[in-house]
């Protein structure tokens, strides 16, 4: 009885969850971003939306870690980090549609009304604790080894996912001569792939107890599966299509289980900053991936920029196989 009720929301002692408010202003950021008269403004409220959106996941990461013990903990936050892919699956599905008909004004108001809907959903379900000490977080959190190789090693694997999420429709589209609906679906394709795998690798990790195991078997994984597709490059269309839907899978398998591994690296009272900090770390090389890897493309080919992509994560593997995994705290 008592783990059951560990696991509820906390009704008293509690405030609105960070999430919620974050999301607040992600709503009306893009709303505002719609109606934007100038350049200079509109690239003010998506870098506000951006930032906004960024931030979310520390807050609902550490809701998660209030709710659901160890055991579950895996299972619990892969589902969580299912909302990345499923917001890829809708982007990729439906926003074209809506550029098509309404033109971007239209899309930044579609985002901004599921952002609210989110937002909304979060502001009834979701409930922090309170916590007097969590100002010690983030000096703890800098000082930590383990953190930093467990945030820098798996965000190597970033590298391949931004690869696939971010060019493999101009690939299709440029280099195979696939249209943009179709390569569009492939995308949903292997966002809905990267969402089962979440969930398969965080229940995975609470049936082994482990989850740096886990994660360094999915950057093995994955730097197979991007050599392959770089491989794949020259080969007929099926076998290519194949071959990218599972890299592009498994480039998004290893999020939830990095989340996890670095929120327990932490312990409960710290785990908002213990995932904020690795969040900073994805977004730093989220924002450094793209021009070098479209840079690497012009200066070589499609197939080299693949190859080079399929062989960051090894460099992550290897972060992570001298991390010793701590009990839990």
């Amino acid at each position: 009885m008592a783990q059951h009720e560990a696991r509820r929301p906390v009704t008293s002692d509690v405030k609105l969850s960070r999430a919620t408010l974050l999301t607040l202003i992600l709503t009306g950021a893009l709303a505002s971003a719609a109606f934007a008269d100038d350049f200079v403004t509109l690239v003010i409220l998506i870098a506000l939306a951006g930032g906004a959106g960024a931030s979310v996941q520390s807050g609902s990461g550490r809701a998660i870690m209030n709710w659901f013990g160890r055991e579950e903990r895996g299972l619990a936050l892969g589902i969580r980090q299912t909302a990345v892919p499923v917001g890829g699956v809708i982007g990729a599905l439906v926003l074209p549609a809506v550029v098509s008909a309404g033109g971007l004004q239209a899309a930044f108001l579609t985002l901004a009304c599921l952002s609210f809907a989110g937002a909304v959903l979060g502001g009834a379900v979701l409930r922090e604790r309170v916590r007097e000490h969590i100002v010690e977080a983030v000096p703890w959190t800098l000082r930590d080894r383990t953190l930093w190789l467990v945030s820098w090693g798996s965000g190597l694997y970033l590298v391949a996912q931004v690869a696939v999420l971010g060019f493999l429709v101009l690939y299709l589209h440029d280099e195979r001569g696939v249209s943009v609906a179709r390569a569009a679906a492939v995308l949903a394709g292997v966002n809905v792939l990267g969402a089962a795998f979440r969930i398969g690798g965080g229940r995975w990790s609470d049936v082994i107890g482990s989850r740096l195991r886990p994660l360094r078997r999915i950057g093995l994984a994955l730097a197979v599966a991007m050599g392959a597709s770089a491989a794949a490059t020259a080969a007929p269309l099926g076998v290519t299509l194949a071959a990218f839907l599972l890299a592009g899978g498994l480039s998004m398998a290893w999020n939830g289980l990095s989340f996890t591994a670095a929120a327990e690296a932490a312990g409960e009272a710290r785990s908002g900053a213990a995932i904020g900090f690795q969040q900073t770390v994805l977004s730093l090389i989220a924002a450094g991936v793209p021009p070098g890897f479209a840079a690497l493309v012009e200066a070589t080919s499609w197939r080299t920029a693949f190859a080079v992509a399929a062989a960051v994560p090894l460099v992550g593997w290897w972060a992570l196989s001298v991390v010793t995994e701590r009990p839990p705290h």
